[in-house]
């Protein structure tokens, strides 16, 4: 009996003395070095002549890739000095007509906040044309608007021309809202039959969703016999709306054709910037990425426009260039 009571004490001691000796690699998952991070800007927009409130992050959720995120902060985005930075961009092979828009134009820029910065840029050959700095001088930039006078298809892809912009942000500022418009028809020259995977498209979302930017579009179609057709408009507004909902936008137009007026549209998009967050998250992912992500408010009586999906990374921010 002495003899098995030592034996057992002495297996208990080893044991013991194994487990002591194997590192706690459990332990690094809390390490901020392998947590990613993520922010995005989201529109809380209150019921119909309801006054707008304040959100919590008590208020809100986050799932990316379907796993409950941790909301980290909440800011909300009302005030002048919130960073808000600008680029309408407008297509180059666009109708000539669009000039009976100027006015409509003109007014959208000199009623933002007076610190916001803008700039006009045409989609002129896979590229943006980025007419002058961002500035809050709003002379300089409407002296920038000029009628497009390209043949059919001169922006070649509208896809390409945002992608050109999201990777060349004419700012290094990563803490401003950046805030596109586009004005097109959305027709992918590059892609011409409709592709809801397209891959200029696709590639427009995540280049996008890297450099932070909130894409909204305004249908307006460009010369061409092509761009007349059915086929053509239907295409080139599924592919606008595809990209806008990705990014927490939305996309504006009237049936198949040119809108008459481009100011409800404004008028909206006025009353989205002035209700927007923005949502800062721990991401339960461990690699940096672009990942897909719901929100969800908890109390009802608003109606919320996220992006569908995010970019997260090391550090504080989600931010990527």
């Amino acid at each position: 009996m002495d003899v098995l009571r030592f034996r057992t004490k002495l297996a208990t001691g080893l044991a013991t003395a194994a487990l002591l000796a194997v590192p706690v690699f459990g332990q690094a998952n809390t390490s901020s070095d392998t947590q990613t991070h993520g922010q995005a800007v989201v529109t809380v927009l209150p019921d119909k002549n309801a006054q707008p409130r304040e959100v919590s992050a008590q208020d809100l959720q986050v799932r990316i890739n379907g796993k409950d995120a941790t909301i980290t902060n909440v800011q909300s985005l009302r005030s002048n000095s919130d960073r808000l930075e600008v680029v309408l961009m407008m297509d180059a092979g666009a109708r000539t007509s669009l000039s009976n828009q100027f006015g409509d134009i003109k007014n959208f820029i000199n009623g933002l906040p007076a610190d916001a910065k803008v700039t006009l840029a045409y989609m002129q050959f896979g590229t943006a044309r980025v007419v002058s700095p961002l500035t809050t001088d709003r002379n300089a930039v409407l002296k920038g608007l000029r009628i497009p006078a390209g043949s059919p298809g001169e922006n070649a892809s509208a896809y390409v021309c945002l992608s050109d912009l999201a990777k060349h942000w004419p700012s290094q500022d990563r803490s401003a809202r950046r805030v596109v418009v586009m004005i097109t028809d959305g027709v992918d020259y590059y892609n011409p039959q409709y592709d809801s995977q397209d891959p200029y498209m696709e590639t427009a979302i995540s280049d996008s969703v890297r450099s932070g930017l909130v894409v909204y579009s305004i249908y307006w179609q460009n010369k061409g016999r092509f761009d007349r057709t059915w086929y053509a408009n239907n295409a080139g507004q599924n592919l606008l709306a595809q990209v806008t909902q990705a990014t927490g936008g939305n996309s504006y137009w009237e049936g198949m054709g040119n809108p008459v007026s481009f100011q409800p549209f404004f008028k909206d998009l006025d009353r989205r910037l002035q209700n927007q967050y923005e949502v800062a998250f721990t991401a339960p992912v461990s690699k940096p990425g672009v990942e897909s992500m719901k929100l969800k408010v908890n109390n009802g009586g608003v109606k919320v426009d996220a992006p569908q999906q995010v970019y997260v990374g090391r550090g504080t921010t989600g931010g990527a260039m």
